[in-house]
């Protein structure tokens, strides 16, 4: 079956989210801190700057901006969301560490994701994000997916790279290295 443009679905968004936590793990547990630390050049992110991120965004991010749009407020304005935050954090744990924390949070957050009972009216509620302006509940749970799966896409990219210059005339082969 080819889809190519899915519809919204809180079900299919669940299954991406749940999972993300495992894909992670599966990736970066146990790698040495060449893979895990480095990036792709100055202002870029690492795997474990990518993952701080994801785990500012379980605390400030998806579930708060829900909570915001389905509450009783008369203004639903977001916080702005402050993408960098990860760079001013101690960076002294380890990539385990990371990754525990952002599964614990991230099954809290899913807890509490399926504790709002979202239903078709509720997805279309809106709040108010300070840059781009209106947006629905939908909008804002597809953007969670999207997100989680551009940065493990990042940080496959990431790592990829590192052997950049190591794999010879195959790069022609590997779109990857390319972006």
């Amino acid at each position: 079956m080819y889809l190519y443009n899915m519809k919204f679905s809180i079900t299919k968004s669940v299954e991406i989210l749940e999972n993300t936590p495992t894909v992670l793990e599966n990736l970066l547990s146990g790698l040495s801190e060449e893979w895990i630390r480095s990036n792709e050049g100055e202002d870029t992110w690492s795997p474990y700057d990518v993952i701080g991120h994801l785990i500012h965004g379980e605390d400030t991010d998806w579930i708060v901006r829900a909570e915001i749009i389905l509450s009783d407020k008369e203004n639903k304005t977001f916080e702005p969301f402050d993408r960098f935050a990860q760079l001013n954090v101690s960076q002294d744990r380890s990539i385990e560490e990371l990754l525990a924390e952002f599964r614990r949070k991230r099954s809290n957050n899913l807890q509490k994701l399926h504790l709002m009972q979202i239903d078709e009216s509720k997805l279309s509620k809106e709040g108010i994000h300070p840059e781009l302006g209106s947006s629905k509940l939908k909008e804002l749970l597809a953007t969670w997916v999207v997100h989680d799966l551009g940065h493990i896409a990042q940080i496959s990219r990431v790592m990829a790279k590192q052997y950049q210059t190591e794999v010879g005339p195959w790069i022609q082969y590997l779109g990857v290295l390319k972006s």
